[in-house]
Order: structure tokens, then C-alpha cells, then sequence
């Protein structure tokens, strides 16, 4: 990975097939004082300036190969919308070119292609349209497009109407259902709300297995859990091209660099029973305390499996066994899933996983490895209860759910019963975010001269 920009090869180099090619781009606005220039300007033509010239890209060369998925990352301004839509073709390039193999569709600026005074359904058939759907393939495609949106009546209403998170609903939706080769998202998924991001994510990491996909976004998690590889634009310029992860770390080292300070020290919470973070009562009585809100488990959702066994209930309990919907992040706590079975099960194994809102796996268990040598048999008709205590980490500001699941058999091969992606939803209200994803409670912290 290096911190110049790489020159894009060919579209037919190094045996892997390259869709998007960008060489030598550049855009340039001219920017006017007074209104009249325009006037001016039009009528003496090039003998004389009216305006000044700002290039929002320059010199930008990258090239992104089929399944590949990019991230693209830089501060507000630095060109990067400009250059998404240089890519869609929606923006004319000043300089260089940008060669593009197969159908793209794009989510740019919110509603972008939607028209407020039409209806959701006239939107979805014009947006379609212009994706290159015919008339047939929208009226196959509609009822799907409308499940996926999940915005109910609204779809007969005005856009106009609708709130920021519907708009994106449909946009998205119609969007994942043109068979395109290469989507490019610019930021839009920002406004959804937690349950829709995570049926978006689930969608784009199954899309990577095909596609081709350009992301934009401000969150690292996002790009560095999505992306395999991204580039840094920076005042028009790429800084950065390579890994993910070593594109964000330079990102992230500068950024911290320009506020002139390091992270703040993590300061951990409670560890439950015999041992805990020698700091607890402090960080408790602080604005370094971490609030996360438990939502009641909703049973409404049958999820995927075979469905033979149910998860009939999820809850987190305190030390005393007792359904709790509030955790202070430090605590000891046991998330229990409750399971009923309507055959008899012989060898049953119960998992879970804590999801961001971005659906990345932050940590799980199962129940597997404690039962391998004697395994938990379930008869038809009883109910298990699987408990999990651990100690809940730190979590930053944000969404986070429980997927839970039932199986029967073993590690490597099994049958899986019920799987419920958004099982339990935490809200955690964090004052001081951890550095990181997750920060974990300190058994001990000292500092000794030697």
C-alpha cells in the first residue's frame, strides 16, 4: 500500500478483468462573483475571464477490478460525490477519461432521481426506467421492490411526503432490484433507520460475492468491515490507494495529528462479582459512564430455518437472574435465548452474535464445545433456556443487535432450526466512545519503575 496515487492500468492488464478505469480525471468549476460575469462571459467568449477556476479533482487515476468492493474516504469537499458521479455518468469530466464495463446503479444525493410531486409507485417505475428496466421487467420486479422498501401505503403518496429514511427505503429498494453490475452509494444509508441498515448491509455483502461495488462513507467501520480496498481523496487529490485498513489508518493518523491531541484514555466499568475494573465507582459517578438501553425481544418475526424449532423468547438478565432493559457497559450480564422445540432434537446447539449497526460481528458464542462430549438432546414440546454471562464491553454511540440462533448437530455440520437476524436491539448512549469498536473491562492497570 502507498501513499501516491497509483496510475490506473489498462482495462484488460494483469488477467483480471478491470470494469472501472479512471486516468488522469479532472473537474473544474468556474466560479463567478457577480451574476453578470455569466452574462459577460458569454458574450466575449474566451478573449477574456470573467471567472475563477476551481478544480474540485485533479489528476486522479485508480482503476477497481471486477468483485471488487472500494471504499472511498476524505472530508466533506474533498471531491469525492464529484467523483461518484463522473462514474454514474451524471457529471462530464473536464479532463481525462473514466471507462466503466457494465450496467451501474447509483444512490447519490438523497431522492436524486425521484420526483417529489410523483407518487412512490410513479417513482418506482420512472427511477426503474431510467436504470434501464423496460416496462415488463418493473411490473415482474414491482412487488418485490415494494417488499423490500416495506413503506406500506406511502408508496401511493407524494415523495414529497415522505421522511428522509422512506425515500431512502425506496431509492435503495429499487435499486437492488435492476441486476446491475457495479453499485455506487454515496452516503445514503447515513439516514436509515437501524433495522433497514442492517437489511442493506446483509444485501451488500451478498452483492460482493457478484458484483462490483464503490462506497462512500465518513464511518471507518463501514469502509474498513465492507471494503476490500479504498482510496483517500483529499483537496481534489488522491492521497492513499491500497488496503482498507491501511488506507483508514493513515486517514485516521492524520486526522488525529490536525486536532493536536491523542485518543482519550479508555476508562472500563464494572466487572461483576469477584473482580472488577479497579476504576468502577470513579467511571460510574462520571461522564464516562455508558448507558445501553435493552429493547423487549419481538416475536413477530419467524426468521429463517427450518422453523422445527423456535426462538421463543431473548432477554438479558442481571447477576440475580432478573430481565433487565437497561446494562451500564463494565457489568456482568447473561443473555438468555429460550427455545422451543416441536420434534425431538438430539443434539442441539444454541449461538449468538453482538452486530453493529453496520451488521459486522463484533463477538458470540455457542453453546457447541461445553456439550460436545454429551450432547443436549431437546424432546418435542419442552422448552431449553441457553445462558450466556459474560462481561457486556463498551460499546460507542449507536445501534447494536443480538442475531440469535437453534441447530441440531455439530460445529461443522449441522441443521440450522431458527435464525433470527435482529433478535434483541441495544441502544447504547455513550459519553466518551472507546477507541475502537468495543472497549473491554480492565482486570488491572498499573505503572511501575523498575
Amino acid at each position: 500500500m502507498s501513499s501516491e496515487a497509483m496510475s490506473a492500468p489498462s482495462m484488460t492488464g494483469g488477467g483480471t478483468e478491470t470494469v472501472i478505469a479512471v486516468s488522469g480525471v479532472g473537474k473544474c468549476y468556474q466560479i463567478y462573483a457577480k451574476p453578470i460575469h455569466r452574462l459577460l462571459q458569454g458574450i466575449v467568449g474566451s478573449r477574456k475571464k470573467y471567472f475563477r477556476e476551481f478544480w474540485a479533482l485533479r489528476g486522479v487515476n485508480f482503476s477497481i477490478q471486477r468483485g471488487q468492493t472500494l471504499g472511498i474516504i476524505g472530508r466533506n469537499g474533498s471531491g469525492k460525490s464529484t467523483l461518484l458521479q463522473m462514474i454514474a455518468g451524471t457529471l462530464a469530466t473536464t479532463e481525462g477519461t473514466i471507462e466503466v464495463q457494465g450496467r451501474v446503479a447509483a444512490l447519490l444525493e438523497l431522492g436524486s432521481g425521484f420526483n417529489p410531486e410523483f407518487s412512490g409507485r410513479e417513482n418506482v417505475y420512472m427511477n426503474a426506467a431510467i436504470l434501464g428496466l423496460t416496462r415488463a421487467e418493473i411490473d415482474a420486479r414491482y412487488e418485490d421492490i415494494l417488499a423490500f422498501a416495506d413503506i406500506g401505503d406511502f408508496v401511493e403518496q407524494p415523495v414529497k411526503n415522505y421522511s428522509s429514511g422512506m425515500v431512502m427505503r425506496l431509492a435503495f429498494s429499487v435499486m437492488v432490484h435492476v441486476d446491475a453490475d457495479i453499485l455506487i452509494i454515496d452516503e445514503a444509508l447515513a439516514v436509515g433507520d437501524a433495522f433497514f441498515t442492517q437489511k442493506c448491509m446483509r444485501y451488500l455483502r451478498e452483492f460482493k460475492k457478484r458484483g462490483t461495488l464503490l462506497f462512500v462513507s465518513h464511518d471507518g467501520a463501514a469502509i474498513t468491515g465492507l471494503c476490500d480496498k479504498a482510496i483517500w481523496i483529499d483537496q481534489g487529490h488522491l492521497r492513499a490507494s491500497g488496503d482498507a485498513k491501511d488506507v483508514m489508518g493513515l486517514y485516521m493518523e492524520e486526522f488525529m495529528a490536525k486536532r493536536g491531541s491523542s485518543s482519550t484514555p479508555d476508562a472500563e466499568l464494572s466487572l461483576g462479582h469477584r473482580r472488577h475494573d479497579p476504576r468502577r465507582e470513579l467511571i460510574d459517578r462520571s461522564t464516562l459512564r455508558n448507558d445501553i438501553e435493552v429493547l423487549r425481544f419481538d416475536p413477530v418475526d419467524p426468521g429463517a430455518g427450518t422453523l422445527n424449532a423456535r426462538i421463543v423468547d431473548v432477554a438479558m438478565l442481571n447477576e440475580a437472574g432478573e430481565p433487565i432493559s437497561w446494562i451500564i457497559g463494565g457489568e456482568c450480564v447473561t443473555l438468555e435465548i429460550s427455545v422451543l422445540s416441536q420434534v425431538d432434537l438430539s443434539s442441539v446447539i444454541v449461538g449468538f452474535y453482538l452486530k453493529d449497526r453496520l451488521g459486522q460481528y463484533l463477538f458470540g458464542d455457542n453453546t457447541f464445545l461445553t456439550y460436545q462430549d454429551a450432547p443436549f438432546a431437546l424432546p418435542a414440546g419442552e422448552v431449553a433456556r441457553a445462558r450466556f454471562t459474560f462481561d457486556m464491553p463498551r460499546l460507542q454511540h449507536g445501534d447494536y443487535f443480538i442475531t440469535a440462533g437453534i441447530a441440531e448437530g455439530t460445529q461443522e455440520e449441522h441443521e440450522l432450526q431458527n435464525w433470527l437476524h435482529e433478535a434483541l436491539l441495544f441502544k447504547s448512549v455513550a459519553s466518551n466512545d472507546p477507541v475502537g469498536i468495543i472497549g473491554l473491562p480492565m482486570l488491572d492497570i498499573k505503572l511501575k519503575k523498575d
